[in-house]
């Protein structure tokens, strides 16, 4: 798992002067909680895209005053009209200490059912874990090679390290292999045109 290198500037004037002035200056303010003590500080926008426009789930290890400590995102305000990062929360990864996170889903391997003219459709793109941060994972892979036309692949069945628990509701299906209309209509024309051979017999 990528972990993304940030030196924040600590801030004192919390004030809703002071984070205007920060964001007229590029600079994003945030917080750091979950450890000993909040950590308020701010960082540059293009320090933190490698951590935020990312496909992947990546930890950050934030340098402030001397001190380092492991993290990751829980909350990002953008700007309701340029999109612009407003303030970032980052909890503090503590050893020892369960911790929830979101996590990418990736589907792996070629489906059975979309080699029979199927269309395999992810549902859900990223799950719910808690665990502790050794466990923490950049993607959970889950195998859909057995899905058959019209097969789903629900959340209970996902395999997952031990230590690593999914809050998802296990019913939910993840993954599907779709029978196209197109499909759908020739297999009933089949039907109907055996139906017939059978009644003439």
């Amino acid at each position: 798992m990528k972990t993304i290198a940030l030196t924040g500037t600590s801030r004192t004037d919390l004030g809703k002067k002071s984070t205007k002035a920060l964001r007229n200056a590029g600079l994003v303010p945030c917080v750091l909680y979950g450890g000993e003590k909040n950590h308020h500080f701010s960082l540059t926008t293009k320090a933190l895209r490698d951590l935020i426009y990312t496909n992947e789930f990546r930890t950050a290890e934030v340098e402030l005053d001397g001190a380092k400590y492991k993290a990751i995102i829980k909350t990002i305000q953008f700007h309701p009209v340029t999109d612009a990062i407003q303030h970032v929360d980052l909890l503090e990864l503590v050893e020892g200490q369960t911790v929830l996170a979101e996590i990418p889903v990736k589907l792996v391997g070629a489906a059975k059912g979309v080699k029979t003219g199927g269309v395999l459709m992810q549902k859900i793109r990223k799950l719910k874990i808690k665990t502790t941060p050794d466990q923490l994972t950049s993607v959970i892979e889950v195998n859909v090679e057995h899905l058959d036309l019209g097969k789903s692949i629900r959340i209970r069945e996902v395999k997952v390290a031990d230590g690593i628990e999914i809050m998802n509701s296990g019913g939910i299906p993840l993954a599907s292999v779709e029978i196209p209309r197109a499909l759908r209509s020739s297999e009933a024309k089949v039907e109907e045109v055996e139906a017939e051979a059978e009644a003439a017999e």
